[in-house]
């Protein structure tokens, strides 16, 4: 019979699971207070000012969309050089040069981006990203689940 008793090493294991999880935890945090703060000053701010009514009118994912974001030239390049919850931040690597973290500050972002747009719906986005950024279909569905587990966008499926 064992003398062993494994509650030690496990309370162990779990602590350090969760000092492990404070990380990805605490860059979160930092990052929901520092979003987009780049678009609040040049070049980026003129650019916003403009623009942004112009989109928030506009169907995402539209001609008229993708007209307004190449007329963003310098500002939107220079956003998305800056901040690394935008696919475009990785190049050619694109979402596959993401972290966990990336995506989840990308997901919350485009979540909130719908509700700017008179017609904005998460579930129809996610569906326009899925062609724009080739997401594969395993992480459009943990992008749908996220969003599911939140009440962000009813169930894709």
């Amino acid at each position: 019979m064992s003398t062993y008793d494994s509650t030690a090493d496990t309370l162990k294991h779990a602590l350090r699971v969760g000092a492990l999880m404070g990380q990805p935890i605490k860059e979160l945090v930092d990052r929901s207070t520092r979003h987009d703060l780049s678009k609040t000053e040049p070049p980026e701010v003129d650019i916003f000012n403009e623009f942004t009514p112009k989109l928030k009118g506009s169907t995402y994912g539209s001609d008229e969309y993708k007209r307004f974001l190449a007329a963003m030239g310098e500002g939107l390049t220079h956003h998305y050089a800056h901040n690394r919850h935008h696919p475009e931040h990785f190049g050619a690597q694109g979402i596959n040069g993401m972290t966990l973290v990336d995506l989840i500050e990308m997901l919350a972002d485009w979540k909130a981006a719908t509700e700017r747009h008179d017609d904005g719906d998460l579930a129809h986005s996610l569906e326009i990203q899925r062609e724009r950024f080739g997401i594969s279909d395993q992480l459009m569905r943990i992008l749908r689940n996220t969003a599911d587990h939140f009440g962000w966008s009813p169930p894709g499926p």
